[in-house]
């Protein structure tokens, strides 16, 4: 008898903690299962804003997968998909393609650009390690630059963080971080430097309790960053921005525009024949695609919709890793043949916004609110934990964050 093929597609929170459930639950002669991902890493995509910025180096960040996956239950192949055939059930990759018996797609995110003029070819984007440490090398060499030339260039010392929702707001922080380590190293007076939020609604952080708002524009705001609230970035130039406000525009000079006000779902998932909600697929309560059977989506391509608030839940870490939870059974129950699948119910644990070192805002356990160093040591709680639920402790010993005070 043939064992069924599983092919999971992505290495990021939703398809490696799907991948090391599964290969728990699952023996070496019930299914063949192999994992696509186009590194052979994974990297905490919660921690890119601190590679982004220069406060953590891209290798604490990282890990092999190799190190958390049983290479005895799970083949491992790196590649980049290039398409999606659920009516075929085939994955084609760059290099040769895959058949499958069950599919799960968390391919993860790209940068949503809204049409912007410009914003393709001229801003940065934190979507990936490559992507961050390009940014905290061109930030560097920009620094250098300055006292190396004749004429003072203004737009080499202003950042540009466009959008103020999470990760914009926690890059941000650490840049307040680095840039006075910066003006040290490269001899450069702290006041000649801006760092600039444009959020194009009328506060940062939508969803947030408006005292944890306050307390975190006031902390970074003591620490240099300039807002400006209800702006629309209109076009982003190689050497500068033009926004909007109140009917009047505005040109920033800039070397640096770093994009972080939105992300859409893979595009392969729109690209492909599965029903998709403006590129998300709207899974069923068991995580499957409406449209097939045996195909799962977690993660950042997957809609589930919040009937508290008619909204779909914002992709996060937390919902992806528990989403694999819920997939990582209904796999092994179907690959088994028998039991009932799971229903997805997602259980809040809270949300922590980090503000740099020592300083971040959150609520936990439902409506409790925290503040400065307190919530950034549940922060790196946080951040622990999800390198626990994939490698254990000793993981969390290799890349576990540890600097409290």
């Amino acid at each position: 008898m043939n064992k069924p093929k599983v092919v999971i597609l992505g290495a990021g929170y939703g398809g490696l903690t799907t991948t090391v459930k599964l290969q728990k639950k699952l023996g070496v002669n019930d299914a063949h299962i192999t994992l696509v991902n186009k590194h052979d890493y994974h990297y905490e995509s919660t921690w890119l804003h601190e590679t982004a910025a220069g406060t953590l180096h891209h290798d604490r960040g990282r890990y092999a997968i190799k190190d958390v996956i049983n290479s005895g239950k799970v083949d491992f192949v790196q590649d980049t998909v290039t398409a999606i055939k659920p009516d075929e059930n085939k994955v084609i990759l760059e290099n040769g393609e895959l058949d499958y018996d069950y599919l799960v797609v968390a391919l993860g995110f790209e940068a949503a650009t809204f049409g912007i003029p410009g914003l393709i070819e001229n801003a940065f984007t934190i979507g990936s390690v490559n992507q961050s440490r390009l940014i905290r090398q061109h930030i560097e060499y920009n620094f250098a630059k300055y006292n190396n030339e004749s004429e003072k260039n203004e737009s080499r010392l202003n950042i540009v963080v466009g959008g103020g929702g999470f990760t914009g707001i926690e890059f941000l922080g650490e840049l307040a971080d680095r840039v006075p380590q910066l003006c040290k190293e490269y001899d450069i007076d702290r006041n000649l430097v801006r760092i600039i939020n444009v959020e194009a609604m009328p506060s940062i952080l939508p969803g947030f309790d408006p005292q944890l708002v306050e307390y975190a524009m006031n902390s970074l705001e003591s620490r240099g960053v300039e807002f400006k609230l209800g702006a629309m970035l209109k076009e982003c130039k190689p050497d500068g921005i033009v926004i909007e406000k109140d009917g009047e525009q505005e040109e920033i000079a800039t070397n640096t525009t770093v994009w972080a006000a939105g992300v859409r779902a893979n595009h392969l998932v729109e690209e492909s024949s599965l029903e998709h909600n403006r590129g998300k697929v709207e899974v069923k309560p068991d995580l499957r695609a409406p449209s097939h059977e045996n195909v799962f989506v977690v993660g950042d391509c997957a809609l589930i919709w919040n009937k508290e608030t008619d909204r779909p839940y914002p992709p996060t870490a937390q919902i992806a890793m528990q989403e694999a939870d819920v997939c990582a059974h209904n796999l092994a129950t179907l690959v088994k043949g028998g039991g009932d699948l799971e229903s997805f119910e997602f259980n809040n644990q809270g949300t922590v916004a980090s503000l740099g070192h020592g300083d971040a805002i959150g609520v936990i356990f439902g409506n409790k609110k925290l503040f400065g160093w307190s919530a950034s040591v549940m922060k790196k709680v946080i951040d622990n934990r999800a390198l626990l639920k994939v490698g254990g402790i000793g993981l969390v010993l290799k890349k576990g964050k540890f600097n409290i005070f």
